[in-house]
């Protein structure tokens, strides 16, 4: 499996990261220096299949709600499913649209994922809203859907946590 490790995947996942601490604010460098070591450490952990380091991200009852399924509770769900999804590509990219840290741990971000799946010929391009939810450091929830859809959700989310 191919998996294109790209500056917008890595951008979105240091958002996210830093979203997770609380309120949108400057970043220290001493700050910096960790989301960018938790980044690599999550993103090498992806590209190594490594998918119970990056589950371990998410709270212990983290969720994960993609569109039209169930959603996934729990970091060993969230490990499962990473792994099936990954699995499911001879490869798969990520291009980062847009990204807005809102506030109160709330993330939100354009996501293009561009893939081959196993076995096929073509290639399948999506364009999703992801809601991040942060809590204590670690994400507690990400909701995928329409852009649209997403973004009035995570400016609703963030304002009743405001």
């Amino acid at each position: 499996m191919l998996i294109h490790r790209s500056l917008s995947l890595l951008a979105l996942s240091g958002l996210v990261l830093s979203g997770c601490g609380g309120t949108p604010a400057p970043i220290a460098n001493a700050d910096r220096d960790t989301i960018h070591l938790m980044v690599d450490n999550f993103t090498k952990a992806v590209v190594a299949g490594d998918f119970a380091t990056a589950a371990s991200y998410y709270a212990e009852d983290g969720m994960i709600l993609p569109p039209n399924a169930t959603t996934i509770e729990g970091r060993a769900a969230i490990r499962g499913f990473l792994e099936d999804w990954f699995r499911a590509y001879e490869e798969l990219g990520f291009e980062l649209e847009e990204v807005s840290h809102l506030g109160g741990g709330v993330v939100f971000a354009v996501v293009i994922q561009d893939g081959r799946p196993v076995g096929g010929d073509g290639h399948v391009r999506q364009r999703e809203g992801w809601v991040y939810l942060c809590v204590g450091g670690s994400i507690a929830r990400l909701t995928t859907s329409d852009v649209d859809q997403a973004r009035a959700a995570a400016e609703r989310l963030a304002q009743e946590r405001g």
